[in-house]
């Protein structure tokens, strides 16, 4: 499983996004950053969380769209009328607080403080 890039900010102001437990070369100062300083059941414990708040967004519209794919067939057009009632509380309630809840968890990271080799 491929993780998320890491941030990584040179001393000098250079910013660059590398892959977990790879190294950078700064092009401005030469300082070489290594990622596998970060702890690896910390650095995949987040990933694991954040795969399960995707899972858990899509566990959510497959439990919606099953019952109504299921009612549009005893139903047929009819069903048409409901789906604006349907899409509009995914857009408009459940997406914007499911957004809200990963910005925050994203924003509540731990941060590490990696050393140049």
């Amino acid at each position: 499983m491929r993780g998320a890039r890491i941030t990584v900010r040179c001393d000098c102001g250079a910013i660059e996004y590398v892959p977990y437990g790879e190294r950078w070369e700064c092009g401005g100062c030469r300082r070489r950053w290594n990622t596998g300083q970060i702890p690896a059941d910390e650095y995949w414990g987040i990933m694991r969380d954040m795969r399960m708040l995707r899972i858990r967004v899509i566990a959510t519209a497959l439990t919606i769209m099953v019952p109504v794919a299921v009612l549009a067939v005893f139903l047929g057009p009819r069903l048409l009328l409901l789906l604006p009632v349907v899409l509009s509380f995914w857009f408009l309630f459940y997406m914007p607080r499911w957004r809200r809840q990963v910005r925050e968890r994203a924003r509540n990271l731990r941060r590490w403080q990696l050393h140049p080799e």
